[in-house]
This record gives C-alpha cells, sequence and structure tokens, in this order.
C-alpha cells in the first residue's frame, strides 16, 4: 500500500468520528431553527467580528438559501458595498437592494470598515462559502489556499459539508486535510494526537512543518503520549520526505535524459556510420519543431477538433520532411566530401547557417505558440511532494518508442544488418556486395529523420526558434562521444549518466557550473578511453 493510499485512509478514518460525527451533533438541532438573517445583517453593522464567528459556526447546518445569504452579503461587506442605515443594503451594478428582501433600497448610510483580525475572519467566511456554494474551479481553489492558511476558523461541521459537496477528489482530499490541520488546534490531545498520526500518513514538507511546529507548543513538553506521537510522526515523514526528493531527482534526471538520447541518437548513426562531424545536426531538431508546427497550423484551420493530438499526427510528417531534408544534403553536399573530415565539418557548418536563415526569412525569429495537449498537460502526486508531470512523462515514454524503433531498425531488418556491416568494415562490405552509397544515404536520412522526432517532443516543452537547434548540437557529440561511436546502447547510458549528473550537481552549483563539470568528466574518460562505453567492433582499439 503506498504512503498516499494509507494517508487518504488515515485521513477518513480521522475524519469520520471528528468531523462527521460533530456534523451529526450539530445538525439534530440545527434544523429546526434557521439562520436569523435580521441578527447577522445588523451584527455585521455594529459587532462585525463577533458575527463573523456566528456565521461560520452556523455554516454545517445552514440551507442552501442560508449560505447563498451569507455569501452574497460577506461579498458585500470584503467589498465594501454594504451599506448600514435605516436598513441594511446592498449596493451592485443594478442598484442598491434590501439585504434582507432583495427589494430596491435607499443608498445613504456607513459602509463598515474591518479590521485586520475581522477582514481575516471574513475572508476565511467567505472562502468557506465559496467552497459550500456554486463556484468556478478557480474561485475554489483560491478558497483552499486561503483556509489553508487558517483552517482552524471553520468549523469541523462546515470542512465536512464542503468535502461532500466537492467536485472532484482532489479538492475532497484538500478539504478532508484542512480538516486534520484544523483539529491540531483541538482542546481534546486524543483529537490532536489522532491528526498528528494523520498527517504523518501524508508526508509532504508542508505537513512536516507543521509537525516540527508543534514542538513549541506547551502540550509537547506537558503530554507524553502527544510528544511520543509527535516525534514518530515527524521521523516517519522525514523518511518519506527523503525517499520523494530521491525520486523527484530521479525523475528530472530521467526526463532530461530522455531529451539527451532523442537529440543524440540521430547523430549517433551518422556519425558512427560514416564519421561526419554533422554540425547541421542541431538544424535537422529545428526543422522537426517547425514542421511539428505546421501540422498544428493546418489541423487547427481544417480540423480544429483534432488540434488537441497533432503532436501524434505530425510523427510521421516530422520523419519524413526531416529525412528527405537529410537525404538531400548528403547527395548535394556530404558525399562529396567523404574522408575529407574539416571539409565535411565547414560544409555542414554552412548548411546550418543556410537552414537558419531559411527559416528566419520564412516564419521570423520570434518563439513559435505551440498548444498544450491535455495528454501532456499537469500531473499526478505519487509520493509526498514528488510530482510526475504529464510533459516529462511524455518525453519519456516517447524516447522509449525511439529508441525501440531505432533497434528494431538496426537489429532487425536488412536494411540495419548492412548499417552495422558498413559501421564495422567498409571496404569489406562494399567487397561483399553492400551498396554502401546507397547505405550512406539512407543512413543519412535516417539520422535526419531522427532528429527531427527530437524537435517534435521539444517543440511543446522548449522555446522553438531559429536558433534552438544550436544548443542541442554540443550536448549531442558528447553524448555519442561518450556512449562510443555507433553505439545504440552507449548512447542511452551515456544520455542517462549525463542527464543525472546534471540534475544532481545543478541545485548545488548552477546550471553553467554543472554543464562545464560534466564536460571535464568527459574529457577525463575519454583520456582513458578513447573509443567510449561502447565502441564498434572495427573501431576498437
Amino acid at each position: 500500500m503506498t504512503p498516499l493510499l494509507r494517508g487518504l485512509l488515515g485521513l477518513m478514518a480521522v475524519l469520520t468520528p471528528l468531523v462527521c460525527g460533530e456534523a451529526a451533533a450539530q445538525g439534530a438541532g440545527a434544523a429546526e431553527v434557521p439562520l436569523d438573517r435580521a441578527a447577522i445583517a445588523a451584527g455585521l453593522c455594529t459587532d462585525a467580528g463577533d458575527t463573523l464567528d456566528r456565521a461560520a459556526d452556523a455554516l454545517g447546518d445552514a440551507s442552501d438559501d442560508d449560505l447563498a445569504f451569507l455569501r452574497r452579503i460577506t461579498d458585500a461587506l470584503m467589498g465594501r458595498n454594504l451599506v448600514c442605515g435605516e436598513t441594511v443594503a446592498i449596493k451592485s451594478g443594478g442598484g442598491t437592494v434590501d439585504a434582507l428582501t432583495g427589494a430596491p433600497a435607499d443608498a445613504s448610510g456607513k459602509t463598515p470598515v474591518l479590521n485586520l483580525r475581522n477582514r481575516a475572519s471574513a475572508e476565511n467566511l467567505g472562502a468557506a462559502l465559496t467552497l459550500l456554494t456554486p463556484s468556478s474551479a478557480s474561485d475554489r481553489d483560491r478558497a483552499l489556499r486561503v483556509l489553508a492558511r487558517r483552517p482552524q476558523g471553520v468549523s469541523a461541521a462546515a470542512l465536512a459539508r464542503a468535502a461532500e459537496a466537492a467536485l472532484d477528489d482532489a479538492s475532497r482530499a484538500a478539504i478532508e486535510e484542512l480538516a486534520v490541520v484544523a483539529s491540531l488546534a483541538s482542546e481534546d490531545v486524543s483529537e490532536r494526537i489522532a491528526a498528528v498520526e494523520a498527517l504523518a500518513r501524508t508526508p509532504n514538507r508542508r505537513n512536516l512543518g507543521r509537525l516540527e511546529a508543534l514542538k513549541g507548543e506547551p502540550a509537547y513538553e506537558g503530554d507524553t503520549a502527544f510528544r511520543d506521537a509527535v516525534d514518530a510522526a515527524i521521523g516517519e515523514a522525514s523518511t518519506w520526505v527523503r525517499i520523494a526528493d530521491a525520486l523527484s531527482v530521479l525523475f528530472s534526471g530521467l526526463s532530461y535524459a530522455s531529451i539527451l538520447f532523442i537529440a543524440a541518437v540521430g547523430l549517433a548513426i551518422v556519425f558512427g556510420l560514416m564519421g561526419v562531424i554533422n554540425l547541421a545536426h542541431g538544424e535537422f531538431i529545428m526543422i522537426g519543431a517547425y514542421v511539428t508546427f505546421m501540422v498544428q497550423e493546418v489541423l487547427r484551420a481544417l480540423a480544429p477538433a483534432l488540434v488537441d493530438w497533432y503532436l501524434i499526427l505530425a510523427i510521421p510528417f516530422t520523419f519524413l520532411v526531416t529525412a528527405a531534408i537529410g537525404v538531400a544534403i548528403e547527395l548535394l553536399v556530404v558525399r562529396h566530401l567523404y574522408r575529407r573530415p574539416l571539409m565535411t565539418l565547414l560544409a555542414t557548418w554552412a548548411v546550418s547557417l543556410f537552414l537558419v536563415n531559411i527559416v528566419r526569412v520564412t516564419f521570423g525569429t520570434q518563439n513559435l505558440a505551440f498548444a498544450t495537449p491535455s495528454y501532456i498537460s499537469g500531473g499526478f502526486t505519487l509520493i509526498g511532494d514528488f510530482i510526475v508531470t504529464q510533459n516529462r512523462l511524455f518525453a519519456i515514454v516517447f524516447a522509449l518508442v525511439v529508441l525501440a524503433a531505432t533497434w528494431l531498425i538496426l537489429k532487425k531488418t536488412p536494411f540495419g544488418l548492412n548499417v552495422r556491416a558498413v559501421t564495422q568494415n567498409r571496404e569489406m562490405a562494399s567487397a561483399i556486395g553492400i551498396a554502401t552509397r546507397r547505405v550512406d544515404m539512407l543512413a543519412f536520412g535516417l539520422g535526419s529523420g531522427l532528429a527531427g522526432l527530437a524537435g517534435l517532443a521539444l517543440a511543446p516543452i522548449y522555446n522553438v526558434n531559429p536558433l534552438m537547434g544550436t544548443n542541442f548540437i554540443i550536448e549531442s557529440f558528447m553524448v555519442v562521444v561518450l556512449g562510443g561511436v555507433g553505439s545504440l546502447a552507449g548512447t542511452l547510458i551515456a544520455a542517462l549518466g549525463i542527464g543525472q549528473i546534471n540534475v544532481l550537481i545543478e541545485p548545488i552549483w548552477g546550471a553553467v557550473a554543472a554543464k562545464v563539470i560534466v564536460l571535464l568528466l568527459i574529457i577525463a574518460f575519454i583520456q582513458r578511453r578513447p573509443e567510449g562505453l561502447f565502441a564498434a567492433p572495427g573501431r576498437r582499439k
């Protein structure tokens, strides 16, 4: 059973006796005594503090009409639209109306001014009423944030009723947690201990801070049972918080490594097969992102209902377009410069400049705007503060799909067999009848197409502009060289290693220092093993 599930069960166990019991006890007689609206309205004009407290206590048993009245008059009080004259009136866009009857009323009178304490009480009451009456999702989220600052200001019965009225499980769990936090201030020690144990079963930094704050209370020194419960809860919560932190670092490293792998796998094929230092590789990533943008815009114009699926629908177009451009560049430029690495480097650099400027002229230099599909929006909490975000999860899954597809092509197809043969020994492969020129051309196209898919994966989470590819070319070469030229497994392991090391170092010394340290580590490794982690047999020294 996960800590999250145990926490929810614990919350339910605590709330059943504390909240529902109180609600039932209070509700037995409250239904016979409706809210005294006249007293509430008059009290807000004379003794706002006491009246707000009485209104908050009545929330658990008030009728829906009474809740609507309380929300209307509380909003007017907070917005300085309450008029205290011969009658209590509310100013609105349609005029001034009587707060009790809704009939037109005299607008002359005083507007009550709240002091800091009463304003806090009014904010709390308004937040509770927002949860108890029909409200938008954004208003409910705002109300939860207000109540989180002072949950003790709302009765357990009101919180129980708000939990029943919650529109989704996340809101219901948040309200139930507020009820537990409110129980921390109870005068009953057994209720406080139950609340402490419930917080320990939902471990996160916020709850850990709440538990540690209890050490400063008199009950911690004076009650042995309470002190033991707090110490045990802090120990349990601290352990799970550390586990959640470790999982967060691991997940961040995996997501960063997946981007590195997708960006580098195409270069691993091109560099490993032909020894071509393709400085235009980053521009193929950029072209892939722009093709994805064009697919999105076409769908927006012709099939708006499918715009949410543009990332999936763009996969074949992105791969084919970038692969075709790669084949064209190999035929027109690269094939004339084999065995001349310096000339190849300069030529591909010129190609990269050409592609960047073509895109600048066509699309401009501004960042492109991409819609965020529903399947990569938001996230879910797994343990404590460890949140699995959908966009990072998409990048990881997409990288695994690219890895599987590339492995199948290279290991299970005749083309892949030819690629591996040419990689290990070009002359011998040519001697046994393999068309090395055709393999070169198709391999360059495959590498370019994979780079385009990297651009597709980056499109919704990265700034897409003509220069975006420049940021990936150096890191792609680092991954390829460290993993071993032409090795798919080496590329994967190198991407994982670089991604995790970056994520570990970056919070301590910053992003720039992390990249410098990673580069120095790679240089030190290459000094001892020039062929990288895994090298093709034909290249191993």
